[in-house]
């Protein structure tokens, strides 16, 4: 004797989830737009709506019963959200504060003065600065990792500073590194 598709009730759930996708998917996502003005949210709001409708075992057999609960579902969601979204607004000052966010501007173009500066240096000049500066290795280091002399890494060094400090206005005598309180510099 077989089995028929309502005789397994996980196997006629999944069935009717593609039923109601196959013929009012589009619709589905269209309400999800309109209530959410996106795509992206909306299409979103879809397969939240359609877990949460087809997560619990309902008696839903027929396809326009099942959009027409997806439906109110995603309309219920939509709302919960709105509100949850709206009392946050209210209570997260108190919770958090209210943090005044620096202006970025400044650092932001500096590493862009930065970056121009090193693409106008020789490639394995540009390497040594950046793996003496930005990876915080030492000389030896340098010249182990690029398979140089140290001291061919400390003239690629001498090169890269003597290029870059006026291009980023930092006097080329400036000290290499500054030393941390307790420790010596590099």
């Amino acid at each position: 004797m077989s089995r028929g598709i309502d005789a397994d009730p996980h196997r006629a759930s999944a069935d009717l989830v593609a039923e109601v996708l196959r013929v009012a998917g589009v619709r589905l996502a269209s309400y999800g737009w309109t209530l959410t003005g996106s795509e992206h949210a909306g299409e979103e709001l879809v397969q939240a709506a359609l877990v949460k409708t087809f997560v619990r075992r309902r008696r839903l057999t027929d396809v326009g019963a099942a959009e027409g609960y997806v439906r109110a579902t995603m309309r219920t969601m939509h709302i919960d959200g709105l509100r949850r979204d709206t009392t946050w607004g209210r209570l997260k000052t108190r919770v958090v504060g209210n943090p005044v966010m620096a202006d970025a501007t400044a650092e932001i173009e500096a590493r862009d003065e930065v970056s121009r500066a090193l693409a106008t240096l020789a490639p394995r000049v540009r390497t040594a600065v950046a793996l003496r500066y930005y990876d915080d290795l030492t000389v030896d280091d340098v010249a182990a990792a690029m398979k140089l002399s140290p001291g061919t890494v400390k003239k690629y060094l001498a090169d890269g500073r003597a290029a870059l400090a006026p291009l980023l206005g930092v006097p080329i005598d400036e000290p290499e590194s500054i030393p941390v309180k307790g420790g010596q510099a590099r």
